[in-house]
């Protein structure tokens, strides 16, 4: 980049910061020399720190900017408002603090943009605290393993990929495959199972008539009282897409830090990375594979890394995430999902064969994994999910073979029908999460060959009897599984009982 010095300026430029150098000092004072597209190019303020807040003071009043670049002569400023307003010749002080965002319960029910103020019009957030907006993640000996099930109510997930509290799980797919919907659903699970986990929903670009029906739909399942919304559109500057997700993560961890745990959902991560490298082209930082700059795997790396589960010695909160990052014709070698990939802790990756096969939500088998794993997983879930993933991955595999109407062995053939009959189990509707209770006798019953002599397109009518039954005749036995430990004899005994009586009424019907 070339550098512009004082000589290069105008006569007038060159006499204002004369005059500020020998008044004020360029330590703690600065003039804009240049100003376009949300950035100001600011000489002077010496003494600025990266991320600090700068006042930029023009005739209509006082705009703020946070100094990102900086170099040796002058100070690459991103604006937090319209650049309409700001001019060559402006005066720029130190505000004396970093970027900050108010943090505190104050902030559950609202939607706010990522400095906090708030867009719901409602009244202003007063709030007692504020937190970094870039903050050190926590280190090694301030950790504990992931051991704590955070339930999504998904049965494919909880018991294939389990999450657990502190852990980053990337959500992944092409547009429309239900990515959302998945989060939107494990939000509702938290409030009707309730675990007391708050959730942080961070729309990065999102059209605002998406944002809307999720605030409505949040409000009507009454997710919304434990829920911070923090929103930006495609119309908002580079700058506040940028911060989004940073801001709503100093958010969640003011739960964290005190105790409580909090689900992060990013959505998404490549809308961010876009608008970091438009801010970066701007700033003039050399561009490299794809136009991104040479640090956008750091700028995601240094925001999941705040996701965590703490030691007892700091209270033992967590801060769970959940990425969302879009591909392109199912693409995940792409620059920007294998940078996050291998950041994360795993990826739940929707198909969208599957999801237009009516198979929803329309998850992986073969491609999805949890690299917490059964750690994190309910004693209960995990005690009947241990052959579901491999014996799914399996029939998708001799799915295809089956298509070209080869003989098939016996064992084949079962397995075959088998894996139909899982399929169509693992088949959700949204906003309908399952309880632990429902999700063992589900899987259990499937399993264990009590549905074999179902026909695949019946298995969900014999499920919803089998979960409607028991919680009719064995309401205390369901109630007890559902506290997560493992199942007991006579908890099995009676979705066995159970089950083989629904498949026979319906078989006799």
């Amino acid at each position: 980049m070339t550098k512009i010095s004082v000589a290069e300026l105008s006569k007038d430029l060159r006499d204002a910061i004369a005059g500020l150098e020998s008044t004020e000092g360029l330590e703690k004072v600065g003039i804009v020399v240049r100003v376009g597209d949300g950035v100001a190019w600011v000489q002077g303020l010496r003494d600025a720190g990266y991320n600090e807040v700068l006042q930029i003071e023009t005739p209509s009043g006082i705009v703020e900017a946070f100094a990102l670049n900086l170099m040796e002569d002058e100070i690459g400023a991103v604006l937090l408002g319209s650049d309409s307003l700001v001019s060559a010749g402006n005066t720029v002080r130190l505000k004396g603090v970093v970027l900050s965002v108010p943090v505190g319960p104050e902030l559950l029910g609202r939607v706010v943009d990522p400095l906090g103020r708030p867009l719901d019009g409602g009244a202003p957030i007063k709030t007692k605290q504020t937190g970094l907006v870039e903050r050190e993640a926590i280190g090694v000996m301030g950790r504990k393993s992931v051991h704590e099930p955070l339930m999504t109510g998904i049965i494919a997930i909880d018991a294939m990929f389990p999450i657990g509290r502190g852990q980053r799980e990337l959500i992944i797919g092409d547009r429309q495959t239900g990515k959302t919907a998945l989060t939107i659903d494990t939000m509702i699970n938290q409030a009707k199972q309730k675990t007391g986990v708050v959730n942080v929903y961070v729309a990065i670009g999102q059209r605002s008539s998406k944002i809307s029906r999720l605030i409505d739909r949040l409000k009507k399942e009454g997710v919304m009282e434990q829920t911070i919304v923090v929103a930006t559109s495609p119309s908002d500057p580079a700058s506040l897409l940028y911060l989004a997700p940073y801001a709503a993560t100093a958010m969640g961890e003011y739960f964290r830090d005190n105790g409580g745990h909090a689900l992060m959902i990013y959505d998404d991560l490549t809308k961010h990375a876009v608008a970091y490298r438009q801010m970066s082209l701007l700033l003039r930082r050399p561009p490299g594979r794809e136009a991104f700059p040479g640090d956008v795997f750091y700028l995601h790396s240094r925001l999941l890394e705040r996701s965590a589960k703490l030691s007892d010695a700091l209270g033992g909160g967590s801060l769970t995430a959940l990425p969302i990052i879009e591909t392109q014709a199912g693409d995940i070698s792409a620059y920007i999902p294998t940078n996050v990939i291998s950041i994360t802790d795993g990826q739940i990756f929707l198909e969208t064969d599957l999801f237009y096969q009516g198979i929803r939500p329309a998850i992986s088998a073969g491609l999805s994994v949890s690299r917490v794993g059964g750690d994190a997983q309910t004693k209960a879930v995990k005690s009947v999910s241990g052959n579901l993933k491999l014996g799914l991955s399996q029939f998708r595999e001799l799915a295809s073979f089956a298509q070209f109407g080869s003989d098939l062995d016996d064992a084949t053939k079962s397995q075959i029908s088998r894996g139909q009959r899982l399929t169509e189990l693992l088949k959700q509707p949204q906003y309908q999460p399952y309880s632990i209770w429902q999700q063992v006798a589900s899987v259990y019953a499937a399993t264990n060959g009590l549905f074999d002599d179902i026909k695949p397109e019946n298995i969900k009518d014999v499920q919803a009897k089998l979960l409607s039954r028991l919680k009719t005749d064995h309401k205390s036995e369901m109630n007890e599984l559902d506290k997560g430990a493992k199942p007991t004899d006579d908890q099995i005994a009676a979705i066995v009982k159970v089950a083989k009586a629904v498949v026979k009424g319906s078989k006799e019907a």
